[in-house]
């Protein structure tokens, strides 16, 4: 044994030299059944990246080796680069028993100590001794040999698969006839190459070859890869089959807006383009794209319904003209690319027009009942079982709505101490007629069908039976907005309707309970708080939040357990976020937010003036004095009295503060009243020599309790004063 107390601790494992490797692309194809479309980009990603990691664990590739990723409807493929025949040496370090256990009083090894030698096969005399950082221990240096690709390939595979983020697995056997196996889909081919050569892998029983297939119909038959580079050209010229899911899209992508720009039109809104355009990238693998058409006598129906349609049933793209109406044309996007294509055109439009058909047949059927007559079958809709039926929520909402409706059109400026407050003048009749009619489509045969034009259509019946314009469009904006990002209501009846909708459903789930938990939240409740504060922020809406939460809450009665303060606590945690997505930091948020303004369209100002203020050359020395205040007010065990007594100061320096603090506070206020929140914060500028000297010449706990009382309720008058705004300690 041959001890060397020099040697330092290591971290347990190194690279030793490195040993000559081939390096090539690595090609895998998992060749399967149809995937599930909505999953095909996810699960691409996925297969990729996890093989790149199994691989990178192994020291085959480098932390930066670029991985490509491959994804059709019935494949899942990856290509990285750069990948060893085998793994560089690994020095590896263990650590052992310290030397006080190892060595007995004589110097002689223990038990102990041979015990562990004897497990590592290590010889004594190869020993170490080196510092842990504590004490002397034991150590162990003995080389690793790099694990061979060969012999990595196949567990690293397994890995990959097992960790996919498979929706639904099946269960499928193989063609033995005797083992059962579970994939996503199942799966016929793997195709393993390390540049021209097949190396010996399996996974879900499949053995590795180099031959893959092409498109179903278009394809020549079986395809052999003579190397891992030319995968998708061999794919794309053998196969028909664009193997990239991204180079697929895009290609799909030009072909729409070139046939859509050949017809002067446009697919719309692109948000509703996307998801589609996804969707059919996952569908083909040879994408063509052709017109299909359809009587334009079908355009009476709301373009809603047909757009749904086609966009949800068939997976069609509709067309636009410029100014946003529906034309009588979409554009298919086929797995088949064919010179003439009147067949796959015409029998597109045959499918289509029975769709169409239906739409028209709802709408039709829809208008015989008027939406007042439908309101009493909402007793017999479920909406939650511990919140009872529609009609019960309903019922609710219109009692929040005539609420938030009676605080918004009075202008609650004049009994709060901010004078410029925006009001929204409502209509509480009209509000009230909104809120009982606004779940009514609910019972249509349209939204039955297509749930997701519940509000949309509520609109359209509304305006057929003669309601209000301003009831029609609320029914329409009720549910907004719907997802972040989404425009909010734009008339003041639907704004209402909208905050009395989600204010309903965030008191109701809370007080059942219901509120999210973690990642958890079926209810869509952060969804319905970020819509609530957009709507106070956005649109300046001069309603108090708790004033708002207590007519949620009181629309209940005694149905649910009052949860006020904890669904204003989770309201403000969601401002919090919505603020830092704005760009604001958190010391600017926690000064404002913290203090909890009801006040809600006063934020965005407040913060503005937060950062001007902290610019300011005093704000650092008032935002640590604020900050000593706070902790001097929190540690007294006394209450500081309510007033000051101005009998009661003795010394100079709280003589002067206090009339610092008497000639600032009225400044401060009318400056705030007036929504010049800026000119509120700068007055305090003018207190920072008082305050300094205040506390380099007086002892706030003085010995003599009144003195100290009279102190302390200086010192809440200052901090008052100071955080009239916002919160400056919390700038420090």
């Amino acid at each position: 044994m041959s001890p060397d107390p020099r040697t330092q601790p290591s971290s347990g494992v190194r690279s030793a030299s490195p040993s000559p490797a081939t390096r090539a692309a690595l090609l895998v194809e998992l060749r399967t059944e149809e995937l599930p479309p909505k999953a095909l980009e996810r699960l691409g990603a996925a297969f990729a990246d996890g093989l790149a990691k199994a691989l990178r664990t192994r020291g085959l590739i480098e932390a930066d080796a670029r991985v490509e990723r491959f994804a059709t409807p019935r494949r899942l493929a990856a290509r990285i680069d750069a990948v060893a025949t085998k793994a560089n040496d690994r020095l590896v370090e263990t650590k052992g028993p310290s030397v006080k256990i190892g060595l007995d009083a004589t110097g002689e090894p223990t038990q102990a100590l041979l015990k562990w030698a004897q497990k590592l096969g290590a010889p004594l005399d190869a020993l170490e001794r080196a510092s842990d950082g504590k004490q002397e221990v034991f150590r162990y240096r003995s080389v690793a040999a790099g694990e061979s690709l060969a012999h990595a390939i196949s567990p690293a595979l397994a890995e990959a698969v097992a960790a996919l983020p498979i929706p639904k697995t099946m269960q499928y056997q193989l063609a033995d006839g005797r083992t059962n196996v579970s994939f996503v889909r199942p799966a016929h081919g793997l195709l393993v190459l390390h540049g021209a050569q097949v190396l010996e892998a399996s996974v879900l029983g499949l053995a590795a070859g180099r031959v893959t297939r092409g498109h179903r119909f278009q394809s020549e038959g079986d395809i052999e890869i003579d190397d891992a580079l030319r995968y998708e050209e061999r794919l794309a010229t053998a196969g028909r089959v664009v193997a990239s899911f991204d180079a697929r899209r895009a290609r799909i992508e030009a072909m729409l807006r070139e046939r859509a720009a050949r017809h002067d039109a446009s697919l719309g809104d692109e948000a509703q383009v996307a998801p589609l355009l996804d969707e059919v990238t996952a569908l083909v693998e040879w994408p063509a794209v052709y017109v299909g058409e359809f009587e334009r006598a079908f355009l009476q129906v709301p373009q809603e319904c047909l757009i749904l349609t086609m966009r949800t049933n068939q997976k069609y793209f509709p067309l636009f003209d410029r100014s946003g109406r529906l034309l009588p044309k979409f554009l298919i996007v086929s797995n088949m690319e064919v010179d003439d294509a009147r067949s796959i055109v015409s029998g597109n439009e045959r499918v289509v027009r029975p769709r169409l058909a239906d739409a028209r047949f709802f709408f039709d059927m829809d208008r015989r009942t008027p939406l007042a007559q439908r309101v009493a079958g909402l007793g017999n809709v479920v909406y939650h079982a511990k919140l009872g039926t529609q009609a019960e929520r309903t019922a609710r909402v219109r009692r929040i709505a005539r609420a938030v409706a009676s605080m918004l059109d009075a202008g609650v400026a004049s009994t709060l101490s901010v004078d410029v407050a925006s009001t929204l003048r409502v209509d509480v009749e009209l509000a009230d007629r909104a809120a009982l009619l606004a779940k009514a489509d609910l019972l249509t045969g349209m939204v039955g069908e297509f749930p997701e034009l519940q509000g949309v259509m509520g609109g359209y019946y509304a305006r057929h039976d003669g309601e209000d314009e301003a009831v029609a469009q609320a029914i329409v904006e009720q549910y907004s907005p719907r997802f972040a990002g989404d425009a909010l209501p734009a008339t003041p009846t639907g704004t209402v309707l909208a905050l009395a909708d989600k204010l309903e459903t965030l008191a109701g789930m809370f007080g059942i309970g219901q509120q999210p938990t973690g990642d958890k939240d079926p209810f869509a409740l952060r969804r319905h708080a970020l819509g609530v504060l957009r709507m106070l922020v956005e649109k300046s809406l001069a309603a108090p939040l708790d004033a708002l939460v207590a007519a949620a809450v009181d629309a209940f009665g005694d149905e649910v357990a009052r949860a006020d303060a904890m669904l204003i606590d989770f309201l403000f945690e969601r401002l919090s976020g919505y603020l830092r997505e704005q760009g604001w930091s958190a010391h600017e948020i926690a000064a404002v937010v913290d203090p909890r303004p009801m006040r809600l369209d006063t934020v965005p100002a407040r913060l503005a003036a937060v950062r001007s203020f902290s610019g300011l050359p005093e704000a650092e020395s008032l935002a640590a004095a604020n900050k000593r205040i706070v902790n001097i007010l929190r540690k007294s065990h006394e209450a500081a009295g309510t007033a000051v007594d101005r009998a009661l100061l003795v010394e100079p320096a709280e003589r002067a503060l206090a009339e610092c603090v008497d000639a600032l506070a009225p400044q401060a206020e009318e400056r705030a009243r007036s929504g010049d929140w800026f000119g509120a914060m700068s007055v305090m500028a003018g207190a920072r020599e008082a305050v300094d000297r205040f506390f380099d010449e007086v002892m706030v706990m003085a010995d003599d309790a009144r003195l100290r009382a009279n102190r302390l309720a200086l010192l809440a008058a200052l901090r008052t004063l100071m955080n009239r705004v916002a919160d400056i300690s919390k700038l420090g």
